[in-house]
């Protein structure tokens, strides 16, 4: 199977600053090893963005159809170094790679996105929801599904006279809870 590895674990950049991360950690790689490459090879960026999107070195192995225990050995020689030179923790507090996501964050790595450019801007200002249709449901199994109908329409398109509330306070009876 191919696959383009700029395009794996992409979502990594709506979460965290990716592109200040690569090079604090090239930094980071060239202060231990002035002769090593510049920046951040392919694969270790790849790997990064990986834990960066919360998957742990085995689960990254099998998504990239690789073996855990190499793919973790990489790791230990290469990001967890430079992770360890950038944010100055001693071997012993680093115990795994859980702890590389919260020391990031706590180095200001993590990105601050607000609400509006977490949905791309998308939406306008002034967006009226207007609850058209709830359904609960109870199957056999004693699932419980709720379905819930949106009506988004931008305040400057709407007449003020539709959006009246239409919604009712009549109740067909619950449902048992298990």
């Amino acid at each position: 199977m191919t696959y383009n590895k700029d395009d794996m674990f992409s979502e990594a950049a709506q979460h965290w600053d990716l592109e200040r991360l690569y090079q604090a950690l090239g930094e980071a790689k060239r202060k231990m090893s002035p002769s090593a490459r510049k920046g951040l090879t392919a694969t270790e960026r790849l790997y990064l963005r990986g834990l960066l999107c919360g998957y742990s070195p085995a689960d990254m192995a099998r998504k990239l159809f690789q073996s855990s225990k190499g793919l973790e050995v990489y790791m230990s020689k290469t990001l967890y170094q430079y992770f360890k030179s950038l944010v100055d923790v001693p071997s012993e507090k680093l115990g795994n790679w859980r702890n590389i996501l919260s020391g990031l964050e706590d180095a200001g790595y993590k990105a601050e996105l607000s609400a509006s450019s977490q949905l791309g801007n998308s939406l306008p200002e002034d967006v009226l929801i207007k609850i058209s249709n709830v359904t609960i449901e109870r199957n056999i199994k004693n699932t419980i599904t709720i379905t819930i109908n949106l009506n988004l329409s931008s305040a400057a398109d709407s007449n003020p006279e539709t959006l009246e509330d239409e919604s009712t306070d009549e109740e067909e009876g619950e449902a048992d809870r298990p």
